[in-house]
């Protein structure tokens, strides 16, 4: 079969497009027919080693696919040749078919693409667990979402008002704005020409914003922190902007807030029964059309390398879809 292969470290052109033998299924192993992979910012740290997932080359990029079962292992229960799933395995879809746990995988619905479903489980996933599981955000408040253009971002924008909340997209131009504005957005504040601070105060009459979703880090962190409410919510999602900020922790105190870590990659392994609750929300969601995964570009197999260099360079918006 076809994969894109890291055989050693480094940026996205040193990736090779190779014929690799198809696995087999173990004990309790799936073996899926990938019919969409989708791509995210942390591939492109991941196959640099510089992701905090580091695999040993040879290995794949990709942690997120949609598909067909082809084969299951000794002990499958739960799946079949022929089942519709979509799965996340933390690196190795990007290939015509990945071997993936009983515990990796989600059932697909009929009336979810393949596209859409391999969008879904990482930016999502971990936006709903932000929320729902960390915030414990309710209807009526006001999220700022910086970065609000990217996958994550987008995804706030589309599950904060899904669950009722009003929501300020925080970007740096005025197309980023309008995608996150074509998204459910109700407010937008352009961080690049106004002090973010002072907008998302004005915005909420001075009280503050009652929840921050930051995928991004770097400079606009403090002064998003500083627009919070009393008793709000810092969600640290990621550092995109490649800046780890350090927070002058008098501002939680006086503000009484708090901040908390997201790390979702961590939480479906401890907390399982949460994870598939919140896929099969999300699978409501998109059944009902209340949120869909906003694609940036679909890319053959032999494209990846393209794809993960528009993800290094920033220059995507939404989601990257390899089609093996």
């Amino acid at each position: 079969m076809k994969a894109v292969v890291c055989e050693r470290l480094g940026p996205p052109e040193d990736l090779v497009l190779a014929e690799i033998a198809e696995p087999v299924p173990g004990p309790g192993e799936v073996l899926v027919q990938v019919a969409a992979a989708a791509l995210n910012f942390f591939d492109t740290l991941i196959i640099e080693g510089k992701y905090q997932f580091r695999p040993e080359p040879p290995f794949s990029p990709g942690a997120e696919f949609a598909g067909t079962v082809k084969a299951v292992g000794e002990g499958v229960e739960l799946f079949e040749p022929g089942d519709r799933v979509m799965g996340y395995v933390k690196w190795g879809a990007v290939r015509e078919a990945v071997i993936a746990t009983e515990d990796d995988l989600v059932a697909l619905p009929d009336a979810v693409g393949e596209e859409d479903a391999a969008g879904l489980t990482v930016t999502y996933g971990t936006t709903l667990h932000a929320f729902r599981d960390r915030a414990n955000l309710q209807a009526g408040e006001t999220v700022a979402v910086l970065g609000a253009s990217g996958g994550v971002g987008l995804a706030a924008v589309e599950i904060a008002k899904a669950m009722g909340a009003r929501v300020i997209a925080c970007a740096s131009s005025a197309d980023k704005l309008e995608l996150a504005r074509a998204h459910g957005a109700d407010e937008l504040v352009n961080y690049a020409e106004e002090d973010l601070k002072t907008w998302l105060k004005a915005l909420t009459d001075g009280c503050g914003v009652d929840v921050v979703y930051d995928p991004v880090g770097g400079a606009y962190t403090e002064a998003a922190l500083r627009a919070t409410g009393w008793r709000g919510r810092y969600l640290v999602i990621g550092f995109s902007a490649g800046e780890i900020p350090k927070l002058p922790l008098n501002l939680v105190l006086l503000k009484g807030c708090d901040v908390l870590g997201v790390f979702w990659g961590e939480a479906i392994v401890r907390e399982p029964d949460a994870h598939r609750d919140n896929m099969a929300q999300l699978l409501a969601w998109i059944g009902e059309g209340r949120i869909r995964p906003h694609i940036h570009g679909v890319f053959p197999l032999a494209e990846t390398v393209s794809a993960l260099r528009q993800l290094a360079d920033r220059k995507v918006q939404g989601k990257v879809i390899i089609r093996p």
